[in-house]
């Protein structure tokens, strides 16, 4: 005789299924760097731990929680930064689906870091990011809504390490300031598609630990630093290819 049956969670259906390695439907990218890879979050990273919060307001009157956060996930690409390409899969932010990304280094470069993010949770209230080995952070990346008296408060999280030391030594030398500067863009240009004419946006960040995590350093085989400088350095051999074909 059985006993009774545990009741599955009731928020199972928003979680991704375990998987031991990635695959997309995100299509339109000028590489697929994530099939085949492995998820890596900040327990896997090797740089300083980082906890970092972007939010904006908007009157909650016009715009609850589930609707902002609805229309983040439909129309999340046009919210990155010039520059920046958000290849999403095809049934779109959903458990379990993978999209690709192309990313500067630096505003304006010519070469792009190809990456991508697995979407590990959504709901009607909040959606979250884990990215792949080969991304320059190991992070978990909440986008949420919440009323806050007479405010909805859209907010970005992150928990990161940078994944290699290559990247952390970035960090240290001003890519961490220019990743703030990408989600600060990313809210304000979301608080301007709901109607805010002057958007402002409030930053809080945390180093949760500040040791790093040498036995890590082995990431550096994935190091997207490594591919940006060899993809440099063959640049204007790809130039001279196309102007000859």
């Amino acid at each position: 005789m059985t006993g009774p049956r545990t009741p599955a969670p009731r928020d199972e259906s928003s979680w991704a299924k375990p998987i031991e390695r990635l695959a997309t439907t995100a299509t339109g990218a000028s590489a697929d760097t994530v099939t085949g890879k492995r998820v890596s979050g900040p327990l896997q990273g090797f740089g300083q731990l980082w906890q970092k919060t972007f939010l904006i307001r908007v009157p909650a009157d016009e715009h609850q929680p589930e609707a902002v956060v609805a229309h983040w996930k439909e129309h999340f690409p046009t919210f990155w930064p010039e520059g920046a390409t958000f290849y999403a899969p095809l049934s779109g932010i959903q458990p379990g689906e993978v999209a690709l990304l192309e990313v500067p280094p630096v505003p304006g470069s010519p070469v792009k870091m190809s990456t991508g993010i697995m979407v590990i949770y959504a709901d009607r209230e909040s959606f979250t990011f884990m990215t792949p080995e080969g991304h320059a952070l190991s992070a978990w990346i909440t986008f949420s809504a919440y009323c806050d008296g007479d405010d909805t408060v859209a907010q970005a999280q992150a928990l990161e390490r940078t994944a290699d030391p290559l990247i952390e030594l970035s960090y240290l030398f001003g890519a961490n300031r220019a990743n703030d500067a990408f989600w600060e863009q990313t809210l304000t240009n979301l608080a301007r598609s709901l109607g805010v004419a002057a958007p402002v946006v409030e930053t809080t960040k945390v180093c949760v630990d500040k040791r790093r995590q040498w036995k890590y350093i082995r990431n550096v085989r994935f190091s997207p630093a490594v591919h940006m400088a060899t993809s440099t350095v063959m640049l204007p051999v790809r130039m001279v290819r196309r102007r000859k074909s």
